[in-house]
């Protein structure tokens, strides 16, 4: 997030578009909730009618995979009208003219043929924006997990540069991070170019100054591979080993007959987790990790602050520290880390990352901090590119165009699915599951269909129905409500039994490699 989370109560318009935020992120909605109290306008941008929307002022329900077309329409109306920052766009950024020179072919009739809206609804929604004060906009996975991804997260950078709501309180683009520590492990180099801080593994000085700390002669120059990749390595054989911590692949990738695929193919597998899951089922090696209390550490939240992490008990049996375990298996690989502490790995990273060096265990003991912080003074910083300064010195437009899913409906399979989580289950279930409070309340997997669709297939409320792709088919009880508009589904992938990712496409952006989680043609079946 570029801003804060306290202050969403002081932005006298919010807009959430592609989140989910009330069963997502309930903490963060509980703030908008607040705002709303307190006279903000929130603004929801959503396919479907999502708990957020009962307390938002206007909804936009656009259609599935169609906003670039939208806030490109928006941006066409905001110049049109000369509702934009010219100040801030003349002294602050580039490439203005490039992007009103692509928007310009979104007028409100062509883009709502892509997204839904009337054109009166595009206009209206860019009236709010371009005559608010200022607004905080908030997106997440809805925004991410397409074929667009990318685009789709410049083409919100792009909205708010061009009304000046970048580097101000209570503005931003604020991307809600989906995991806990999400933004820790990227921030401490956990990407395939970069090291900590976001420091270019392709810039020779960087790799010089980790070469040095670490004691090696050489550090590659040239970008890692992405998940994507990693899997197709493994079917062309070019990958022999798969190390994977934390993460139940099997469960959380799309298209999981090509995921189980890869796992049984590959030479060695080797899984470090808290718990058994599907994916330790086809691990050559399991490593018993520790969980969050039973070790110590920082965790890094979505708005950038850096907390202790406390170990509350001792964790079970042969479980360990992970960076115990990884360290380990580096010294007996013939590279002794020589770390004896998390604090002395933080040290590490501190010393080696401008962002965070005045971020010590001392003064993040009751209060965390936020990066940057560059030095020991440095209170932290609650808000990013505060008068417009930015790393690069000017900021700069990238004008995206729209482009469809990788899949669309069609004559076979009519409906296109969308996925995400609901609030009283967790991501892959490996945790929530194991809770019986949560599994009462949500036990089994749900996909939601609009009455107008289930009328037409003869479905009743929790019959048990068919979704089927081209990719496989889930067993599963339907949901008949209001919640999504006709000819789009929605399901989640905490259930094993019934697991979305069964049937997902496995069509990745190019540029982040992240999967279109959120649409893929299907079909359903009446059990």
């Amino acid at each position: 997030m570029t801003n804060s989370i306290r202050e969403i109560e002081y932005a006298p318009v919010i807009v959430v578009i592609g989140s989910n935020t009330s069963e997502s992120h309930p903490v963060i909605s509980y703030f908008m909730k607040r705002a709303v109290k307190k006279g903000s306008r929130l603004i929801v941008i959503d396919p479907r009618k999502i708990g957020l929307t009962r307390w938002a002022a206007r909804h936009f329900q656009h259609r599935v995979g169609s906003d670039i077309a939208l806030l490109n329409a928006v941006m066409h109306e905001i110049i049109k009208n000369e509702w934009y920052d010219r100040e801030f766009i003349d002294k602050h950024t580039d490439g203005f003219d490039q992007l009103k020179e692509i928007v310009n072919r979104y007028s409100p009739e062509y883009a709502s043929g892509i997204c839904g809206l009337t054109t009166d609804e595009i206009r209206e929604l860019a009236a709010i924006l371009g005559k608010a004060e200022k607004v905080a906009l908030f997106y997440t996975l809805g925004i991410t997990e397409h074929i667009t991804g990318t685009d789709n997260v410049r083409a919100c950078a792009n909205l708010q540069m061009l009304l000046g709501n970048v580097g101000i309180e209570s503005g931003g683009v604020n991307p809600l991070r989906g995991q806990n520590n999400v933004q820790g492990a990227c921030d401490v180099g956990v990407l395939p170019d970069v090291y900590t801080g976001y420091q270019k593994a392709a810039d020779p000085e960087i790799r010089k100054k980790f070469e040095e700390a670490w004691g090696v002669k050489s550090l590659p120059d040239s970008e890692g591979t992405k998940i994507p990749a990693m899997f197709d390595g493994i079917r062309s054989g070019d990958v022999k080993a798969l190390y994977l911590s934390g993460e139940n692949v099997v469960m959380s990738e799309p298209n999981q007959a090509h995921t189980i695929s890869a796992l049984e193919n590959i030479e060695l597998l080797i899984v470090q987790d808290i718990f058994m899951n599907e994916t330790t089922e086809y691990a050559d090696i399991v490593l018993p990790a520790a969980c969050f209390a039973e070790t110590e550490g920082t965790f890094t939240n979505t708005e950038r602050r850096i907390q202790r992490v406390r170990k509350a008990v001792e964790p079970p049996d042969s479980a360990k520290d992970d960076w115990w375990i990884t360290s380990e298996i580096a010294r007996r690989m013939g590279y002794d880390m020589g770390y004896m502490s998390a604090e002395q790995i933080w040290e590490e990273i501190r010393r080696l990352t401008p962002s965070v060096f005045g971020i010590t265990y001392e003064r993040v003991e009751h209060e965390g901090i936020q990066w940057p912080c560059p030095d020991i003074e440095h209170p932290g910083t609650k808000y990013l590119y505060k008068n417009g300064v930015f790393p690069k010195g000017r900021a700069r437009f990238y004008p995206a165009e729209w482009k469809p899913a990788a899949e669309c409906p069609d004559e076979e399979y009519p409906f296109v699915l969308t996925t995400g989580r609901r609030l009283w289950q967790y991501h892959t279930g490996t945790q929530t599951r194991r809770c019986a409070g949560f599994d009462e309340i949500h036990p089994e997997e749900l996909i939601e269909i609009n009455p107008e669709d289930a009328a037409k297939l003869d479905v009743k409320d929790r019959d048990y129905v068919m979704a089927v792709s081209r990719r496989g088919r889930v067993k599963t009880r339907a949901w008949v409500t209001g919640r999504v508009p006709p000819g789009v589904c929605f399901m989640t992938f905490h259930f094993h039994e019934a697991c979305a990712n069964v049937i997902t496409n496995n069509a990745f952006d190019p540029v982040a490699g992240t999967a279109e989680y959120k649409a893929c043609a299907v079909r359903i079946e009446k059990a």
